[in-house]
């Protein structure tokens, strides 16, 4: 008894999971499966099934034979009906059917009597209130019906379904003032525009023009929208006043102008007009209709100007309506992302097609208050150029000094100098000021460019614009900034001294080329190099160049290095101070300086050849290059030079094969791919032919060697 407590279960009865559990068939084992002699359809299933189905059982139809059953029958369902009221009291479905059934046994009374208790339960309900007045109505009760109406529409005045069927009663019966009287009580409350519209189409039913004309007017001010105007001139013109719907057109644009469905109302007033056969004045209506709506809500607007303007318009119509379409487009580009500075230009470049300066500058506008989103200036690179051509439109175009003065000012306010600039923002600014003789502001402009964001090219432009004007000082504090901003740039130290060389201040000239080579880091320290080398060959210094050459030499023992300072002393040719008492006097060459000269460039090529054999022996090809450019120098020379000097010291060129790692990392003999090369043998290495296998020898034995001992 215990046993089968614990197992019972309250949930399910008081039963054991065992008594609840659901036994299925076991499923037979199909041994034959092996396709039936005689297959039976799925349509024959479902026929074998129906015909075995038992018939249904339907109660007995009951008989009433005299008024006592009837009696008996009637209380037995209103007992029923009752019973259920009490039950589900807001069931609404249980009042429909009790009156119903009172409806079909012609009490009527009684009918009208649970309706009305039906509506103290919920008087909201207004498809209680409609199958109440249909009861009514349906049995001719027309009083009853209407006082049904009445109280429905007083106490759920915002259905409309109500108001509807209340005049749809009233205009059946042929009360046609009662139902205008129903329609102005529901036109009180203000309802939506079907239910203005029903109220002007019941009027025109009757002819009542001046009554719907009046209808109209106030549906209007109830509903002011486009639609609504639309209509009311639509019926004035359907009536053939033509003034009074133009009237209505143009009080609903100084009314809904800036309505965001205003498309719509230009649209059909421009084609009223087209049918009127006033296309003056529909061109116009689509002018000023482009002119007020906003771009990207104007597409139907563009297409019907376009069409009508090919319909009616001359050549500058169609083009002027070509142009609103493209522009309408580059509205709709700019309006998606402001951030298309592409397609502003496109914008900007239509308009100036155009010519209209007033839309040119609200396009610029626009377009330059489209500030890039991050400080950095690859983000600002083209929207700059926005700056740039606004500014030259107004020079060039507009022939507006002043404005393009303050496009230049407010450009160079908004870029953020701390972080980047634009050189050619204040380059620009500053020949529109030289080119109106405004030499104050362009140097003004300049030397805030300097001092918030130098540039390389600043520095230049202005040292070229004082170049021109002769204002040497001016160039060398300019230079001086240049060089305290960038004390690496080898150009502007040459340049430097190439002014100073210009104006004869030699002294000048060397001194600032010595303090540029005594940088402690340079960009381009060759040319600068080559600069003081030539700018002293040119004053026809020599010790002072050959001593350049050999402070040079003591930084670096480039190849090219050598090269030139051999070459120099080969053209020196014993020019020197002393030689240059009189300008105008041929300066003759005797033999023996030629053979001084001559020597002194051996000498070089022997220091040369010394240093690439002794201090960098793997540099092979620069020797080699060496020996070729002195063995040229030795024949060009003539009958001083001597080739037999160089020709023993030039290597052997001997072409060799080195393989190449190919994809697998193979390498050596059985990999195909090799790429061969020029070794030299110079003429001390010959002399020791088998010196790198007597090499290896030896480094093999000591490896032996270290093996044994261990």
């Amino acid at each position: 008894m215990g046993n089968s407590g614990k197992e019972a279960d309250a949930s399910l009865g008081y039963l054991t999971r065992k008594d609840t559990e659901v036994k299925l068939p076991r499923p037979t084992r199909v041994k034959n499966k092996t396709p039936a002699p005689i297959q039976i359809t799925a349509e024959q299933i479902l026929r074998e099934a129906r015909e075995r189905q038992e018939a249904e059982i339907r109660p007995p139809k009951q008989k009433i034979t005299d008024t006592g059953e009837l009696a008996d029958y009637r209380l037995r369902k209103r007992k029923e009906y009752e019973d259920l009221i009490r039950r589900v009291r807001w069931n609404i479905s249980v009042w429909v059917k009790y009156a119903q059934w009172e409806e079909s046994q012609k009490d009527f009374s009684r009918a009208r009597s649970v309706w009305e208790r039906a509506l103290e339960v919920d008087y909201r309900n207004h498809t209680l209130w409609l199958k109440y007045a249909d009861f009514e109505m349906k049995n001719k009760f027309v009083n009853h019906a209407r006082n049904v109406w009445d109280r429905a529409v007083s106490l759920l005045p915002r259905v409309d379904q109500l108001w509807y069927k209340y005049i749809h009663m009233e205009e059946m019966l042929g009360n046609v003032a009662g139902a205008r009287q129903i329609f102005e009580r529901w036109m009180n409350w203000m309802p939506d525009q079907q239910g203005w519209l029903s109220f002007i189409k019941f009027e025109l039913r009757y002819n009542e023009i001046e009554r719907a004309r009046g209808i109209y007017e106030r549906f209007v001010e109830c509903h002011p929208k486009v639609t609504a105007w639309i209509r009311f001139a639509k019926f004035e013109m359907k009536n053939g006043d033509i003034a009074r719907a133009r009237n209505v057109y143009e009080r609903a644009v100084e009314k809904l102008a800036e309505d965001e469905e205003a498309e719509n109302l230009f649209v059909a007033f421009a084609e009223f007009e087209e049918r009127c056969k006033e296309t003056e004045r529909a061109r116009c209506i689509y002018k000023f209709a482009l002119d007020h709506i906003p771009k990207g809500s104007a597409e139907d607007l563009y297409r019907k100007f376009v069409a009508f303007e090919k319909q009616y318009g001359d050549k500058e119509g169609i083009e002027d309506a070509i142009v609103s379409k493209r522009r309408f487009q580059y509205e709709d580009e700019v309006r998606k992302n402001p951030l298309n500075y592409d397609a502003w230009f496109d914008y900007v470049r239509l308009e100036e097609s155009v010519g209209d300066k007033n839309r040119v500058r609200e396009v610029y506008e626009r377009a330059i208050a489209n500030e890039p989103p991050a400080p950095e200036k690859r983000y600002w690179q083209r929207y700059i150029y926005l700056w740039i051509n606004y500014a030259l439109y107004e020079e060039l175009d507009a022939e507006d000094a002043e404005r393009t003065r303050a496009v230049y000012r407010l450009c160079l306010q908004q870029i953020p100098h701390d972080k980047f600039s634009f050189a050619k923002i204040w380059l620009l600014a500053a020949q529109f000021e030289i080119r109106h003789l405004n030499l104050k502001g362009a140097r003004q402009i300049l030397g805030n460019a300097i001092g918030k964001a130098p540039k390389d090219k600043i520095f230049k432009k202005y040292i070229e614009i004082e170049l021109q004007l002769g204002n040497m000082d001016r160039c060398r504090k300019l230079y001086e900034k240049y060089l305290e901003w960038s004390p690496q740039n080898c150009y502007a130290w040459s340049k430097f001294a190439e002014l100073e060389r210009s104006l004869g201040e030699t002294e000048r000239a060397r001194a600032i080329f010595e303090l540029a080579i005594a940088q402690p880091a340079l960009d381009m320290p060759e040319l600068l190099w080559k600069a003081y080398v030539d700018f002293e060959i040119s004053e026809k210094q020599i010790d002072r160049t050959r001593q350049l050459y050999e402070r040079l030499l003591d930084r670096t023992k480039h190849l090219k290095v050598w090269i030139s300072y051999a070459k120099f002393e080969a053209s020196a040719m014993g020019n020197d101070d002393d030689n240059d008492d009189d300008d105008s006097e041929e300066v003759t060459i005797s033999e023996d300086q030629k053979k001084l000269c001559i020597q002194n460039a051996r000498s070089v090529f022997e220091k040369a050849l010394n240093y690439f054999r002794t201090s960098a022996p793997e540099l092979k090809e620069e020797r080699a290059m060496l020996l070729e450019e002195w063995l040229n120098m030795e024949s060009n020379f003539g009958e001083l030079g001597n080739v037999a000097l160089v020709q023993p010291k030039l290597p052997k060129k001997l072409k060799r094969r080195r393989p190449i790692n190919s994809e697998d990392g193979l390498s050596g003999p059985k990999s195909s791919c090799c790429f061969e090369f020029i070794h030299y043998v110079f003429p001390e290495e010959n002399n020791a032919p088998n010196l790198e296998i007597l090499e290896a020898a030896y480094k093999w034995k000591k490896q032996r060697l270290s093996f044994s001992d261990e």
